[in-house]
């Protein structure tokens, strides 16, 4: 019993009242943005919810971090639209089920750890992006399909649209200073529906995206070939899927660590996230991932435990068996003016106060991460070219810092005591610092300060060795780490080097 409770966080102290109304908000924030993107995806608008509900649930009982909040999330979907096109529905699941396999298999060998290479930029960047992305979003809702595409709306229409806007942004900026008992985000959607309701006004409803009337998520085995064909087909769609819903959800997580200063638990997470994605393969949801805005909603609403995310994924079941009349005549205008909200209150303001602060690198690094977000609404590339230049930029960085101090014993002994890691980026300098030539017939590199990194470091004392060989001088190494020493022994058969062991020294102890 005590094992249940804490699966559920209610071992610890809920707020009862402040779980469940967050969830109400959630759900409805989560509905219309599952719709879009599915519809995006070319799939069924029931694909989308099915996703929302089975994604929410599961990583709210089985998830390493609650109060995150998971659903069909457009980072994930963008990747399976090329899959969708060219070969149908049924090779989507496949796909989403294949995904979530390698999820778990990330989370069992506890490869979530690697979420720590990501760095501050680079989640500035990513977050940042995502605002400016949410943000848009809710602008396309003020367009409607055309002879000529999508057009925008125009006259009356347009102004009972930004009017309800509005009246929702001002809702959620003043009402919690009236009372933070009630999600404020959850009080604008209802006064806003009453009015549009008690007033007659004819404006862009839920409905006017998709019906979210169907029936409870039916148990289906993808119809596709089992054979190496078809895994060929939907491993390239299904890796990519998995590495952007791990990445935006362990990233989302971390910053949800950074609300509530708390710890989350990555590994748990990417178990639960993969869990999530193959029951959706078998029960025609179109899978996913955490998703920030949704958790940022949850968050402002006061949630801090798994049981918000719980009521959000089963007030869009029953929304979908027996509440959607109710609910497809919820505005659009409500739902946009709470997400913008969640727009504006997700960008990290502070990276711009800060920006004249920051290296001019790192300011880059977030720059352009943010930039092919918004642009490719590609995570999985935004976060890998943000890393991969913040590492070349440390490189080349520590590569500089690799100092030399010299001096002559009283034995006629040259020592070098090496300040800084010796690796692929810093070889070069480390050759420049020593005088072969003029150097004394014995001569020691002290290594107490510094560490041999790679093969390139290896392979740069191997050849320093052999000059000093050739020159009728001996070179010695001092102070190895063990590790170091570990390298230098691996390759004992392709370089030659000295080592001198260390004393060894133990305590004396005296026994009875």
């Amino acid at each position: 019993m005590k094992a249940y409770l804490n699966l559920f966080d209610f071992s610890q102290k809920v707020n009862y009242k402040t779980e469940v109304l967050a969830g109400f908000t959630v759900a409805m924030t989560m509905i219309p943005e599952s719709l879009s993107f599915a519809i995006l995806a070319g799939l069924s608008p029931l694909t989308g919810l099915y996703a929302a509900f089975l994604m929410g649930l599961i990583t709210a009982v089985l998830g390493g971090r609650p109060g995150m909040v998971s659903g069909g999330a457009g980072a994930t979907v963008v990747v399976l639209i090329a899959l969708m096109q060219s070969h149908g529905v049924e090779y989507v699941f496949a796909a989403v089920a294949l995904a979530g396999l390698f999820q778990i298999a990330v989370g069992i060998f506890r490869l979530g750890k690697f979420i720590r290479l990501v760095p501050q930029p680079v989640m500035y960047g990513f977050v940042n992006g995502l605002a400016i992305i949410i943000f848009m979003a809710q602008v396309q809702q003020f367009k409607v399909p055309g002879s000529n595409g999508a057009e925008w709306l125009s006259g009356s229409v347009l102004w009972t649209m930004v009017g309800l806007v509005a009246l929702t942004i001002l809702i959620v900026i003043t009402f919690p200073r009236i009372t933070k008992a009630v999600p404020a985000s959850l009080v604008a959607i209802i006064v806003v529906f009453l009015v549009v309701l008690g007033l007659g006004i004819d404006t862009k409803t839920v409905k006017d995206i998709a019906s979210v009337s169907g029936g409870f998520p039916p148990f289906h085995v993808p119809s596709v070939p089992f054979s190496i064909d078809t895994l060929k087909t939907i491993f390239p769609y299904s890796l990519v899927m998995a590495g952007v819903g791990l990445i935006e959800s362990l990233l989302t997580m971390n910053v949800v660590d950074e609300i509530t200063g708390t710890k989350g638990r990555g590994n748990k997470e990417a178990v639960a996230q993969g869990t999530a994605n193959v029951v959706n393969g078998f029960f025609t949801g179109m899978g996913g991932c955490a998703m920030i805005a949704q958790s940022f909603v949850n968050l402002s609403a006061g949630s801090r435990a798994r049981l918000s995310g719980i009521i959000a994924a089963l007030t869009i079941l029953l929304i979908i068996l027996f509440g959607a009349p109710v609910i497809e005549r919820v505005p659009m205008a409500a739902l946009v003016g709470v997400m913008m909200m969640v727009a504006i209150g997700t960008f990290e303001w502070t990276s711009l106060r800060v920006i004249n602060k920051m290296p001019r690198h790192d300011v880059v690094v977030g720059i352009l991460v943010a930039g092919i977000t918004v642009w490719l609404h590609n995570l999985a590339l935004a976060v890998l070219i943000g890393v991969v230049i913040s590492a070349l930029v440390f490189a080349w960085e520590s590569a500089k810092r690799i100092r030399a101090r010299k001096y002559v014993d009283d034995n006629g002994v040259k020592h070098y005591e090496i300040y800084g890691p010796l690796f692929f980026g810093s070889v070069t300098a480390f050759n420049e610092k020593f005088d072969v030539n003029n150097d004394p017939a014995a001569v020691v590199i002290d290594f107490k300060d510094s560490r041999v990194a790679d093969m390139s470091g290896i392979d740069a004392l191997h050849k320093l060795t052999e000059r000093y060989k050739r020159a009728g001088k001996t070179l010695r190494l001092r102070h190895l780490s063990e590790d170091c020493k570990l390298l230098l022994k691996n390759a004992s058969s392709l370089i030659e080097v000295n080592v001198e062991e260390d004393p060894c020294y133990r305590v004396a102890t005296d026994k009875a």
